[in-house]
């Protein structure tokens, strides 16, 4: 490799303009190396446009590779032939390393350079291969739902409302109903990864009002076990492919070890999570879901039991869980659901379906839905569908957890939040 000429592209990371020697540090997508020019007299143009390049300015550089024991990128330095300014960037620069998390979002273009950010998002692009490798295998069909709804797809009260030709369409919360379509369809096993809106007012770390969630649906499943069987399966995968491609890069950038997941995950039921946590001190009441804190305590409590950073919360009473949620047969209080927790923190929603029409359609009466308006719902179930369920998953918090950010903000592309519509 020593002495052949190449022709590089990518970012000026660093410039050094000393009396004899020029140096430039140049970034791309898989490093960074330094290009090398002795100034020359006064007709030495390269000097000149050395001398004016700005920081984080696109340039394009030709020179011969020369090995250098003494250069920490890698043994190597580019003597230049010649460096062409494609893209000047002005200075000083509007953003640092430093700047607040709402700065960086402001120049998002900017903050995403950095090798860091750059990660992340080569970090979704394996984890979404992995997955698809896995659907793949198992003979998973992939769908894309519609975002524009004509009735809500979760709570009401959540919902994004716009016009739409004299009638007032909504922006999907989930693809639950078309989830389920397919397997009324007889598609058997489908997955979509695909945006979700929430009209959420939540200024957490962990809510977004747009956000990108992996749906799966299973076909002939015979309990929420299924369900869980097959996304602990997934994850499992999931995981291992990222430890193999970014393990390495993940702790240097982030000091985080990637652990691949022993297979099966516990499981705890809502009551038993109850117990535990009273124990600790800590009380939910009947009717109510896990809060945060109380997540974060079930998870250290499986911790110290099992080792394990996942858990799956099981069997929700019908007062948290949605209408279409299976009840248990020996007790109707009780829906075949579960929630996933990893490392305290919820990452999934999942259950087994109800597929027959008489009691969807009570269950739904029950929850106070005027069946008109989910008619069209209703309508995928009169003609024969088999037993199913599912789950989905939301992108940024896995990746938040996985790579140990302490905002969803850091780990999306661009976020959406109830203060945010740009850039």
């Amino acid at each position: 490799m020593s002495g052949q000429t190449v022709t590089l592209a990518g970012f000026t990371q660093i410039v050094r303009d000393q009396k004899r020697m020029q140096f430039v540090v140049l970034r791309d997508q898989t490093g960074m190396v330094q290009l090398l020019h002795e100034k020359g007299g006064e007709d030495d143009v390269l000097k000149g446009t050395i001398s004016s390049l700005a920081q984080e300015s696109a340039i394009v550089a030709t020179g011969k590779i020369v090995a250098n024991a003494s250069v920490k990128l890698g043994g190597v330095e580019i003597i230049l032939d010649s460096l062409e300014v494609v893209g000047p960037a002005e200075a000083p620069l509007p953003i640092t390393a430093d700047s607040a998390l709402e700065l960086q979002l402001d120049w998002r273009a900017l903050s995403l350079r950095r090798p860091e950010n750059s990660l992340i998002f080569r970090v979704q692009t394996t984890m979404e291969h992995a997955m698809r490798e896995l659907w793949a295998k198992e003979g998973f069909i992939e769908i894309h739902s519609p975002k524009l709804m004509g009735a809500a797809s979760e709570s009401g009260a959540e919902l994004f409302q716009l016009p739409y030709f004299g009638q007032t369409a909504s922006l999907a919360q989930s693809p639950q109903f078309y989830k389920q379509m397919a397997m009324a369809a007889g598609l058997d096993r489908i997955f979509e990864i695909g945006p979700v809106f929430r009209a959420n007012p939540s200024f957490t770390s962990r809510h977004d009002t747009e956000f990108t969630s992996i749906d799966v649906e299973l076909s002939w499943v015979d309990s929420h076990e299924d369900v869980m069987q097959f996304e602990e399966t997934l994850l499992h995968h999931t995981l291992r492919r990222v430890a193999e491609a970014h393990g390495a890069e993940i702790k240097e950038r982030f000091g985080v070890a990637v652990s691949v997941p022993t297979l099966p995950f516990p499981r705890i039921s809502l009551l038993e999570a109850r117990h535990v946590l009273k124990e600790r001190g800590h009380t939910i009441a009947h009717k109510e879901d896990l809060d945060p804190p109380g997540e974060r305590m079930l998870a250290q409590y499986i911790w110290e039991k099992n080792g394990h950073d996942f858990v799956f919360v099981t069997d929700y009473p019908v007062e948290v869980r949605p209408f279409y949620h299976r009840r248990h047969e020996d007790d109707a209080t009780l829906t075949k659901s579960f929630d996933l927790l990893w490392k305290g923190l919820e990452v999934t929603t999942g259950a087994q379906r109800e597929h027959r029409v008489d009691v969807l359609s009570r269950q739904a009466t029950e929850k106070g839905i005027a069946l008109e308006t989910i008619r069209h719902y209703i309508d995928f179930f009169r003609y024969g569908c088999p037993p199913h369920g599912g789950f989905g998953l939301g992108l940024t918090r896995l990746l938040m957890i996985l790579l140990d950010r302490k905002n969803v903000r850091e780990v999306t592309y661009l976020y959406r939040g109830p203060n945010r519509l740009v850039p």
